[in-house]
């Protein structure tokens, strides 16, 4: 299968497949070792937002793994709403490291790939090292801030992604132009998303079935547990490092408040003047940050 995005040689990543959990994910590899750093991306994204990252933390001693996540690229795409519930999601993540054969897991994660992430934590799926989560809050505070105007209102396109068919049309007319849209809109620097990342991500989601796969995260939503639901009161109880962009247009925020109190190992490093888009816009900061806070992969277990 064509890959949805070719690294250069040089950049030291490749492209390989992986088969987890019945599914085939295309999965962005760099490093090596036993210690696996597995970087989770967002809608409406790719492993591809991880370009400026993956390197980095190979250098830092990681083996490092971005996968397309299910329904994006060229990872296989079920059909059905209920494939994308967010039991299904974090079970991709426990098969994906399993598959790798690594000893020991970081989770990094955007967006989505945080939603995953806190899931995974909280849940205590498998031991984690250290989790990193990108522009997504805490599923308890970000219920709390949804209860207000202020988020629901930065929300509307939850109830809007509901809609059968509607969504994908406007998504992929003239050559994903609705999708090309959604990253300039948010974005504070849009000369970070020029052409040709743009079209990395427009060629993707016009592959067959990938607007209504990427879109069916968000349809499942309803079919997951209420946070409120969650085990252990929603704590996760290991180092966890949230990265902002403070020019968030579609998290407020307000949605970190609170964090503090289901995840006592918490630091927060902000970035004024950055949007939604953190790893890409202010890649150079996030950068800094992640070698600054983690371990490096070599780095005996906390």
């Amino acid at each position: 299968m064509i890959p949805s995005w070719q690294p250069a040689p040089e950049s030291g990543m490749t492209v390989r497949r992986v088969e987890a959990n019945g599914l085939s994910f295309e999965v962005v590899e760099a490093g090596a070792g036993d210690h696996l750093a597995l970087c989770l991306h967002g809608y409406p994204e790719l492993a591809f937002s991880w370009r400026h990252q993956i390197p980095v933390l190979a250098a830092m001693g990681y083996r490092v793994w971005a996968p397309n996540q299910r329904g994006y690229g060229a990872t296989s795409k079920p059909t059905a709403i209920e494939d994308y519930r967010i039991d299904r999601l974090t079970a991709d993540v426990v098969a994906l490291f399993e598959a790798s054969g690594a000893k020991r897991l970081t989770l990094i994660g955007h967006d989505w790939g945080g939603v995953v992430g806190w899931s995974f934590a909280i849940h205590r799926l498998r031991p984690l090292e250290r989790l990193v989560v990108m522009n997504m809050p805490h599923p308890r505070c970000f219920a709390r801030a949804l209860r207000q105007w202020p988020q629901q209102r930065r929300s509307w396109y939850l109830g809007a992604f509901q809609a059968p068919e509607l969504p994908e049309r406007m998504l992929g007319r003239n050559d994903a132009a609705g999708l090309r849209g959604t990253f300039h809109r948010r974005a504070v620097d849009p000369s970070k998303f020029p052409d040709e990342v743009l079209d990395v991500y427009a060629a993707s989601a016009l592959r067959p079935g990938a607007l209504t796969a990427m879109l069916n995260w968000y349809r499942a939503i309803p079919l997951n547990p209420p946070p409120r639901a969650l085990p252990n009161e929603g704590c996760v109880d290991l180092p966890t490092l949230i990265v902002w962009g403070e020019a968030d247009s579609a998290l407020g925020p307000e949605t970190l408040d609170g964090t503090e109190q289901f995840v006592p190992e918490l630091t927060i490093r902000r970035l004024p003047g950055v949007s939604h888009w953190v790893q890409q816009e202010a890649a150079a900061d996030v950068n800094a940050i992640l070698s600054d806070w983690l371990p490096g992969g070599c780095a005996a277990a906390s």
